[in-house]
């Protein structure tokens, strides 16, 4: 749980049209190759075409449970012909969480997850699990360091009726008063999206990339500073 708790801030928040989730990077030395694996992508993983997630925690830990998910989904398709349900795969992930915390010699994973997802029983849904296997739906949530902080802003700001566009900026606000820094930048966020095409009748999953994500933390850290001044006056 200590490990959660000093790691990186993630927030999830289900808006009408789709999920997102957004969370801080602590990796950001300019040292680093960015195109390396592990590096590129330090939060967020897709499951299968319907289900990604933020993690919160051990990244080693994370990575264990992200492919224990990928091959369920996989078996799952290749028995069926269809994709797995979005609940049924965090339950099952939640399953195999609670068998390490029965047994003397195991520890707990020691990261917490968020998972957004579509399917055509439910619709988009978000859910959050911890360490022990326990596990919910939620509206909105978040996991990691200032946790509790990042949720009293969401239960004040939070709307059912959110498009979109309004939860990616809700969550930037959020992420930006919980985040040490001052200001928000791209090398620090990273934000990913669940959508759905309806057209082509397939789930769209998009990861903002820098030069993408430089824009809307632009537009919420102007917000922030103008509401500031007024709090001033």
């Amino acid at each position: 749980m200590e490990a959660i708790s000093n790691a990186g801030s993630c927030v999830g928040i289900l808006a009408k049209d789709g999920v997102v989730l957004a969370a801080e990077k602590r990796i950001t030395s300019k040292l680093l190759d960015s195109q390396a694996v592990g590096v590129r992508r330090e939060k967020m993983y897709r499951l299968d075409d319907h289900i990604a997630c933020a993690v919160a925690g051990i990244t080693a830990d994370a990575n264990i449970l992200v492919n224990s998910c990928r091959l369920a989904a996989q078996r799952y398709l290749f028995t069926y012909q269809e994709p797995m349900p979005v609940d049924q795969l965090v339950r099952q992930l939640c399953d195999t969480k609670q068998g390490y915390t029965q047994y003397g010699g195991l520890r707990p994973f020691g990261v917490s997850l968020l998972y957004a997802g579509w399917d055509k029983e439910r619709g988009f849904q978000l859910y959050q699990s911890d360490p022990s296997g326990n596990y919910g739906g939620w509206k909105a949530t978040a996991i990691g360091a200032n946790h509790q902080a990042a949720t009293n802003v969401l239960q004040g700001d939070f709307k059912d009726d959110l498009s979109l566009e309004e939860a990616i900026k809700l969550v930037v606000k959020v992420l930006s008063k919980t985040m040490d820094s001052t200001t928000l930048s791209p090398d620090k966020v990273e934000l990913a999206t669940l959508s759905r095409d309806e057209d082509a009748g397939q789930v769209v999953y998009r990861v903002y990339e820098p030069s993408e994500l430089k824009p809307v933390l632009e537009a919420v850290n102007e917000e922030m500073t103008k509401e500031k001044e007024k709090e001033k006056k």
